[in-house]
């Protein structure tokens, strides 16, 4: 079967093409029979072009592009003719293409799915017949856009003296964080390797080799529930910089930022971007990965409820916990009972037990009416900066679950009442993170990033007397209430590393066993370095405006970690699981 060179690409051809003959090849999008005119739209990644089949062609010619259904695959020859009836709603509607040559190069059965963007077709369906979702317009353009923003990744970073470096996919497990991806050993059995959740370590270890400026676009994996915008395999842009401080690294960072946003979106970014402290971040917006593009701020009204009679604040203060609310601007005619009962069922998933509404009129209304006199119930208002038509969302309890619930309700809120702009993009760095976090689950002190992270220089003592105190030299750049990346300056000196390790309660032999062979490599002379990695996935999904990180991933898992076209993960015969030194435990085993 002869194929025919394509000259022009389907969605590319315009009035200027007129007169000229070219070669197009791709998929049949659809085909109608006039009776003496044959239509046929003809698709590839770049859009569509109506081809014209007529009664100047040979017979044999006319019939075989009768033939044509739905997703053939085929070639087509001829010559561009301006278009009568003009298709406004097509990029090509001025023009068609008068056939004079036609290759059918495969044939293609109904497919199970529409190949079209506003198909409405269930996600797994769409998963498991992913390379015919793939040659919707939308996702081709996605994909396209994210290979657009990892090459301008990899010139910006080399232009500024970055070297590319691959670091393995094979490393020891580290038992830190999310659950590692285990790969067993054949030839080392009883031993496993694990995939990298990150390349952390790896990449610390060539600052201390001399790389001095290490980038690399790196897979990563960690074995852990999934959500909109998590995968167990996903990308970082990832990089680490030697004899640098924070604001080297959010230097060439707001750069690259400038870069992007100036090819990809034709927009200038002004920096230096706003730096917020994780702190701030927390009491303003209950998050530290905050959307600064509309209100709906926290306000902290524990002082003026502490000598109430309503049992849920006072005992709230009294565990050591706080009342807050926010007000929400217009929003109490809005929000009627039912809908203030779904919000309060959904923070319960953020660990609050209930939620207290205050409506604010001349006379205000309030789910604890019983408790609190008209005039209390003003000065709260008056607290929180309310008006006539503003309701009052309040939670009580430990700080971190206020936090999570009305950082939550803000901006769930905001999207609800039309306030997210995705024309908008407001940029902050958070700052000073706790070095150190306590996890209730496990009942100890954690560090918030990882064991290398550095304290901020002015707190460098504290992490010998009172290292939970301690903040740490850490950065998340944020966007839109997104986290894009972070990173942090990590710690070089010996005997600050052994205050660290000391501080979460790591003996020598935890230390070795983990940590051994970077502690190690410390010993020879290491660098001050930082650096930050970002989440590719996420940062294209925001910038497409796409709500799911499957969006913009070729191949994605579903909600249960399976890939719907191969069927991974699959079962394995015996023979292999030998080889490994490996047997699957019975039911009654387990």
């Amino acid at each position: 079967m002869k194929v025919l060179k394509r000259t022009h690409m389907c969605g590319e051809l315009r009035e200027s093409n007129v007169g000229e003959k070219v070669i197009l090849n791709g998929w049949v999008q659809k085909r109608r029979n006039l009776g003496g005119l044959i239509f046929c739209d003809i698709r590839d990644k770049t859009g569509i072009t109506q081809v014209v089949f007529d009664d100047n062609i040979p017979e044999e010619l006319f019939n075989k592009a009768d033939s044509l259904r739905s997703e053939f695959v085929i070639g087509v020859t001829g010559t561009v003719k301006e278009r009568e009836s003009k298709n406004p709603d097509l990029p090509t509607g001025d023009i068609e293409v008068f056939a004079e040559d036609l290759v059918i190069y495969s044939k293609s059965e109904t497919p199970p799915i529409y190949v079209k963007d506003d198909d409405n077709v269930d996600d797994n369906l769409r998963l498991k017949y992913r390379y015919l979702d793939l040659r919707k317009k939308k996702m081709q353009d996605n994909l396209a856009f994210r290979a657009k923003l990892t090459n301008i990744a990899r010139n910006y970073y080399a232009e500024n003296g970055f070297t590319e470096v691959e670091t393995p996919m094979l490393i020891k497990s580290t038992p830190e964080g999310a659950r590692d991806y285990l790969v067993p050993s054949r030839v080392n059995q009883g031993h496993f390797y694990a995939l990298p959740q990150s390349p952390q370590t790896f990449k610390q270890l060539l600052m201390v080799g001399g790389t001095d400026r290490y980038f690399q676009i790196a897979k990563c994996f960690r074995d852990e529930d999934l959500r909109a915008d998590r995968q167990p395999e996903f990308t970082q842009i990832d990089l680490e910089m030697s004899f640098v401080n924070i604001d080297d690294v959010i230097e060439i960072q707001e750069g690259f930022m400038k870069r992007v946003f100036k090819e990809l979106k034709g927009l200038d970014l002004q920096t230096p971007f706003p730096r917020m402290t994780w702190d701030e971040a927390m009491e303003r917006y209950g998050s530290d990965k905050p959307d600064t593009r509309f209100g709906f701020e926290l306000q902290d009204i524990t002082d003026l409820v502490k000598d109430c009679e309503f049992s849920v604040f006072t005992d709230a203060i009294a565990n050591g916990g706080s009342v807050r609310g926010i007000c929400i601007t217009g929003g109490a005619p809005l929000y009627t009972r039912k809908k203030i009962d779904k919000l309060t069922h959904d923070v319960k998933s953020y660990g609050a037990k209930g939620l207290v509404w205050i409506k604010v009129a001349d006379e205000i209304s309030s789910s604890v009416n019983k408790f609190f006199s008209q005039e209390q119930l003003r000065q709260i208002a008056d607290k929180m900066g309310a008006s006539n038509d503003d309701l009052i969302l309040i939670v009580s309890d430990k700080n971190k679950v206020v936090f999570d619930s009305l950082g939550f309700l803000r901006r769930h809120i905001a999207g609800q009442m039309g306030l997210l702009d995705d024309n908008q993009f407001n940029f902050l760095w958070v700052v000073d993170f706790p070095l150190f976090e306590y996890d209730e689950k496990e009942d100890r002190w954690s560090a918030m990033h990882h064991p290398f992270t550095s304290p901020r220089d002015e707190d460098a003592e504290l992490l010998k007397t009172d290292p939970h105190s301690c903040k740490a030299n850490a950065y998340d750049i944020v966007l839109n209430g997104v986290e894009l990346g972070g990173g942090s300056i990590r710690i070089h000196d010996q005997e600050m590393q052994k205050d660290m390790f000391k501080a979460l309660n790591m003996g020598d032999d935890e230390i070795q066993e983990k940590f051994g062979f970077l502690v190690e490599a410390f010993k020879y002379g290491a660098p001050p370095h930082g650096g930050l990695a970002y989440g590719l996935d996420r940062f294209v999904m925001l910038l497409t405006g796409e709500k799911s990180i499957r969006e913009v991933i070729a191949f994605p898992k579903n909600q249960n970690a399976q890939c719907m076209v191969s069927e991974a993960p699959g079962i394995v015969d015996e023979a292999q699981l030998e080889e490994l030194g490996l047997r699957l435990a019975d039911k009654e085993e387990k």
